[in-house]
């Protein structure tokens, strides 16, 4: 057992290795970025309240981190860990509030290596990492609110809550879930703070600007939304088969942490009583939001993405060591210990073994080396600078992204005759389709098809 005066030392080796492994790991056998990066770093050169996939707050802090450290990969590697450990901080600060002793936070933070959302999966800054530092600040003020009922802890809870949708809708469901323990508490005990109010408010405020814009734009990322769940191909045999295969996934995605469980764990017995406030509290922010994603799979038939569920497991470790406390084997600490150090180290060696070896996957997209030969054929036939890309994501993106003059992009322009062409417009896409359309400058460099329109 960690002598109790080196626990926070231990803790805060953990978060540094954590961040140092899995920014270096990445950037040394990546040769590109990974799609959903060069996605964020797309819609960044462009800032808007949403986009065609998504809401902002990932575009946001791509572009951040571009003002600083222009198109170093290892930025984006460095920029997702920062989001990675900050929701570690705040696990093993909600889970002090609930144990009142470090070594069981530890425990909670440790046991976390055992789900890969958190490790093998974190190298690439998507919607999904950027969800985690809000949810686990949410449920810390939310936590907060409810012991001290202190206006700063409800503001907070309703700005760290917008944060959270502004990363992905899928947050509505931890905010449902707290929501259904509010009314819980208001019907059964009689408690409710009216100063639930200003945590709405503050989230409203928020999230205003999007909703303006999602209006504005035919609410394109919910119809991207719900594109993405199959909702369209729904049948009857969707209801039933679409939530087992879930949830047996979700089993596979944490059997490692349910073993690391087992490795603490003398028996398997715990007494629950629904009274205890921590107990529902942990339950409302773990598996409450699970049942809910898995009833909206039963009830409409449709498909939870795996990758989705990037969140929802923060506080499981909280939550079981919570449950069987009292059964804690200290005998067997030293194989949990051995169990997590395995998981720690082979994770980034199997990612990197995986990115070496395997050579038909996006981050080995030549993009800088297409983006030099871009600059070249650009710079032999025009005097200005690029400033507009149009294409997709990935081509665009990595476009946008390697270019030294960062041109905004646009998946699309409708207007093409009201284009400043004396800004450098670069179009990519098919390359047979293109060729008939182009008005410039048409050239093939590697897959893509390039018109440039520039001044001579």
């Amino acid at each position: 057992m960690i002598k109790k005066k080196y626990i926070y030392n231990y803790f805060i080796l953990f978060l540094s290795l954590h961040l140092i492994v899995w920014t270096i790991v990445p950037s040394i056998t990546n040769l590109n970025l990974p799609l959903d990066t060069i996605e964020a770093l797309a819609w960044g050169s462009n800032l808007e309240w949403g986009f065609n996939k998504h809401p902002p707050l990932s575009a946001f802090a791509a572009q951040i981190f571009y003002q600083i450290f222009g198109n170093q990969d290892w930025a984006y590697y460095f920029l997702s860990q920062l989001f990675v450990i900050t929701a570690f901080w705040f696990v093993w600060t909600l889970s002090k509030k609930i144990f009142k002793d470090q070594f069981y936070s530890l425990l909670s933070v440790f046991l976390l290596e055992g789900i890969y959302f958190y490790n093998f999966t974190t190298p690439e800054f998507n919607v999904n990492i950027c969800q985690l530092p809000f949810w686990a600040m949410t449920c810390y003020y939310f936590w907060q609110s409810l012991e001290e009922d202190k206006i700063k802890n409800w503001i907070l809870l309703g700005v760290f809550a917008g944060f959270g949708f502004l990363s992905k809708y899928l947050f509505i469901y931890l905010l449902i879930s707290m929501a259904i323990l509010t009314i819980y508490y208001a019907i059964t005990k009689k408690n409710f703070s009216r100063k639930y109010f200003i945590s709405t408010i503050f989230f409203i405020i928020l999230i205003t600007p999007h909703l303006i814009w999602l209006k504005d734009n035919n609410y394109i990322t919910v119809t991207y939304a719900l594109n993405r769940t199959g909702l369209d191909s729904s049948d009857l045999l969707s209801h039933l088969f679409l939530p087992i295969i879930f949830l047996g996934k979700q089993i596979g995605i944490i059997t490692p942490f349910l073993f690391m469980v087992y490795l603490l764990i003398k028996k398997f017995k715990t007494k629950i009583k629904l009274g205890d406030k921590k107990l529902l509290f942990l339950l409302s922010i773990t598996i409450l939001p699970i049942i809910l994603i898995t009833a909206t799979s039963l009830l409409a038939g449709i498909k939870i993405r795996t990758m989705w569920m990037t969140p929802f497991y923060l506080f499981f470790g909280t939550l079981f060591l919570y449950l069987f406390k009292s059964q804690i084997n200290l005998k067997k600490i030293k194989k949990f210990y051995i169990m997590f150090c395995l998981l720690f180290f082979l994770s980034p060696v199997v990612y990197s073994y995986v990115s070496v070896t395997n050579k038909y996957k996006r981050t080995d997209y030549p993009g800088n080396e297409i983006a030099y030969l871009v600059q070249k054929k650009w710079d032999k036939n025009f005097t200005n600078q690029i400033s507009i890309i149009v294409g997709d994501e990935w081509y665009g993106g990595n476009l946008s992204y390697h270019l030294n003059s960062r041109p905004k992009w646009f998946n699309r322009i409708k207007n093409l005759d009201k284009i400043n062409l004396e800004g450098g417009v670069i179009y990519t896409g098919n390359p047979t389709i293109l060729k008939k359309v182009c008005p410039g400058v048409y050239g093939t460099i590697k897959p893509i098809g390039i018109c440039m329109i520039g001044v001579r």
